[in-house]
């Protein structure tokens, strides 16, 4: 089965080429970063108006490179409707209704946090080392800019929320790290960046809810973001020059340190308190080093298999779109609608129990 998905939630305008929900005919993806930049950040409307741009030229470079002649030998449309930014959602979801409603292929609605998590589906390199099978339950951790939730698994397309952030997301408090050390953005890898230089030992930051019972499995970050930002004021008022690279270094690596304990040490209690026979780590922020190593660690300690996308199926990709479609949009097939399809902004992961 061959499925032509389309993704614009937020800043990247992808399409891609996906069969049998694994394998990757083409993945084409137009970033926005240089755009935003200067806004130190995603800016709505510009990135809209940005989709409006690429769409057309990046769904003709996903079927060339499929081999494709347009929409022939495809079985499938895929789309994101959420959530995600809802001007730049529309924009995906109108050129798949237009794909729809001219070639008569169904169109499959995709919930973009399911494409995270069956980025981990996808066979990237051809070793055939992503997930394959059913290996229920499957306790998966999605970390990004907006989300950071834990989720069991326990089939395809059926979700149990256990926990996530009370607050900021994992990747917003990278974000904003970075951004008051001056590191630029996109602030995830700024700061991977500058916490290379780094002793995380030097400043000691907190883990918050890391021991707490009643949020065993939430995660808040704006105390951890709150505690940099009065680190730095402290050592201002101390004289200490904020700017200086070896210090700055310190802090990114400390804030860092602090982030990924907290999150793999209560991946692992929900894994273990669960009997998860496998972990998934996905989304933007599973991109981060210092998590990948720190997750490996753990979970080889603990028998448990875990897999993590290589780094171009972290971020936003239109891949994992369509293997959520075939994977999950199949055992839901009352929701496909095609021209009636709608955005929601803040769709929230399914659940099933």
């Amino acid at each position: 089965m061959r499925i032509l998905a389309i993704e614009t939630s937020c800043d990247e305008t992808a399409a891609a080429v996906i069969e049998d929900g694994r394998y990757i005919r083409s993945n084409v993806v137009a970033t926005q970063i240089e755009l935003h930049r200067r806004f130190g950040g995603v800016f709505p409307e510009v990135a809209s108006r940005q989709h409006v741009l690429a769409i057309y030229p990046v769904l003709e470079q996903a079927l060339a490179e499929a081999g494709l002649n347009g929409v022939e030998g495809l079985d499938a449309l895929a789309v994101t409707v959420g959530p995600g930014l809802a001007g730049s959602l529309l924009v995906g979801v109108n050129a798949a209704k237009g794909l729809s409603f001219a070639s008569g292929l169904p169109l499959l609605p995709v919930n973009h946090l399911e494409g995270h998590i069956y980025s981990n589906w996808l066979d990237a390199n051809g070793t055939e080392t992503a997930m394959a099978g059913d290996h229920f339950p499957v306790l998966v951790l999605i970390v990004s800019g907006g989300h950071t939730e834990l989720v069991l698994m326990t089939g395809h397309g059926r979700y149990r929320r256990l926990g996530g952030t009370l607050d900021d997301a994992a990747g917003e408090a990278f974000d904003k790290v970075a951004r008051l050390l001056k590191l630029g953005y996109p602030g995830g890898p700024a700061v991977q960046e500058a916490a290379l230089a780094g002793d995380p030992t030097h400043f000691t930051l907190p883990r918050p809810l890391l021991h707490n019972r009643s949020h065993r499995f939430d995660f808040s970050f704006s105390g951890l973001k709150t505690a940099a930002l009065n680190l730095v004021r402290d050592l201002e008022r101390q004289g200490e020059d904020v700017d200086d690279p070896a210090l700055v270094a310190d802090i990114a690596a400390g804030f860092q340190a602090a982030a990924v304990d907290v999150l793999v040490a209560k991946t692992a209690a929900a894994a273990q308190s669960y009997g998860a026979q496998r972990v998934c780590i996905c989304g933007g922020v599973s991109a981060n080093q210092a998590l990948r190593d720190a997750a490996g660690r753990r979970f080889r300690d603990l028998g448990l298999p875990l897999h993590i996308p290589p780094l171009f199926l972290c971020t936003d990709n239109a891949a994992m779109i369509g293997a959520a479609a075939y994977y999950s949009g199949r055992q839901r097939a009352d929701e496909i609608d095609g021209l009636a399809l709608d955005v929601y902004a803040n769709l929230a992961l399914p659940e099933s129990e």
